[in-house]
């Protein structure tokens, strides 16, 4: 029975999500290159592909589901365009020092008070990076993927920082 309602919501909540009336999340990314505590490039990617984890996900913690919180950011050097049936990064570094870690997690207004999930980390490279992409997970390693997001060739040099600020704005689609 449990597991015929669990079906029920996630398909009802992707579909509120997904309809230009119900609600739903979009998910924005800005990559930024520092360098002696100047920024010195920086790529925004904006769009509606959450993924089909990330509505399992979200509807799981709505509804009181046991479910681990999005707390964690990853870059990667894959440049496939996302979709929502991603549940990994193409190609997560792990090395270098921009391995996938923990963020500072806060509730940002976009629209309305505290709608907009914002995670932010920044990474100190210690070997040169190109990177790609960049995703949301709920866990240190493996996990469910929130969002990915794709970019031009960002190039990250050995002594940078790479700072990632991966925002959820929730509204009314």
């Amino acid at each position: 029975m449990f597991s015929r309602f669990k079906k029920w919501l996630f398909r009802r909540i992707k579909t509120l999500l997904v309809r230009s009336d119900g609600i739903g999340y979009r998910d924005e990314a800005i990559l930024e290159v520092i360098h002696d505590g100047k920024v010195i490039e920086r790529r925004v990617a904006k769009g509606r592909c959450p993924t089909n984890a990330g509505f399992a996900a979200v509807a799981a913690r709505v509804g009181g589901i046991t479910e681990d919180a999005f707390t964690y950011l990853a870059v990667g050097t894959g440049s496939t365009g996302e979709l929502a049936t991603n549940t990994t990064l193409e190609a997560e570094i792990t090395t270098g020092g921009l391995a996938r870690a923990a963020a500072t997690v806060t509730r940002e207004t976009t629209t309305v008070a505290n709608d907009t999930l914002q995670l932010v980390h920044e990474w100190a490279a210690t070997v040169e990076h190109l990177v790609r992409e960049c995703g949301a997970f709920n866990l240190a390693a493996a996990g469910d993927m929130l969002g990915r997001k794709t970019f031009g060739l960002v190039t990250v040099p050995s002594g940078d920082h790479l700072k990632l600020t991966y925002k959820f704005p929730f509204s009314a689609a």
